[in-house]
């Protein structure tokens, strides 16, 4: 995308001598990397600090944009860095940099930016314009507009409400329950509709009541349907004995 007027991403990178300090080698040179690629792909990068010296020259040449403030020589470390900042500014005829450093004051900068083919602009001293804001919440028009201007309008609006697993996994259990117990319900009638003779005198005769033994009314109809079978058979057997042996003696 190359370096566009307006950057789709910006990292601020606040007090970058943290960032920096004894930092590993290896950790500089990838951090070099990324600032080399990621300015190709519309993303801006700015590393913020009080003092130039705390970024090493291999980032520091990566970067293109410079917003430079004032800066203190009261020690020779500072003197270094306000010359320092003063040589990687690009010059300008009109303004002496180094003594143009130490003479900002609140509100000021010198600035470099990238022209339309990629070059530092000349170096220039500007006044910085405040942040546009208000006191106060904003105003229901003013909301409005800021919404219908957002890139997102029109994307969350929509209210969505999937149907979440804990739902589905409850509706799957009560209808297991409800077809278990409409089996039970099933075998229960089944149960209560064959029960038989015996039940049905021993339900009349002992009151319907479960009970563990057999009721006096059950042992009753047991013990009279067994003599019954007995003395039935013992007269078939008689029978059939009889007609064998009396037709033997008839011959």
């Amino acid at each position: 995308m190359g370096d566009l007027d307006k950057p789709k991403l910006v990292f601020f990178f606040d007090e970058a001598h943290l960032l920096f300090s004894d930092a590993p080698k290896a950790l500089i040179e990838r951090i070099e990397l990324v600032v080399r690629l990621v300015r190709s792909k519309g993303v801006g990068v700015y590393f913020v600090t009080q003092n130039p010296l705390d970024i090493p020259d291999t980032v520091l040449g990566q970067l293109g944009n410079r917003v430079q403030h004032a800066l203190r020589a009261f020690t020779p470390r500072d003197q270094k860095a306000v010359k320092s900042a003063a040589e990687t500014m690009r010059a300008n005829p009109r303004l002496d940099i180094a003594t143009a450093i130490t003479e900002l004051g609140v509100g000021e900068a010198l600035v470099s930016f990238l022209d339309e083919k990629g070059r530092p602009c000349v170096t220039e001293r500007v006044y910085v314009l405040p942040p546009g804001s208000q006191i106060g919440p904003v105003s229901p028009e003013q909301r409005k507009t800021l919404l219908s201007s957002s890139v997102v309008a029109g994307v969350y609006e929509k209210i969505v409400d999937r149907e979440s697993a804990f739902e589905r996994l409850s509706q799957r259990t009560q209808a297991k329950q409800a077809e278990a117990q409409a089996q039970q319900e099933a075998q229960a009638q089944e149960k209560a509709d064959g029960g038989g003779l015996l039940d049905s005198l021993g339900g009349i005769l002992g009151g319907g009541a479960k009970r563990t033994r057999a009721s006096a009314g059950e042992q009753l109809i047991k013990s009279a349907a067994s003599s019954i079978g007995r003395e039935v058979g013992r007269q078939i057997i008689r029978g059939v004995l009889g007609s064998i042996l009396g037709g033997g003696k008839r011959r």
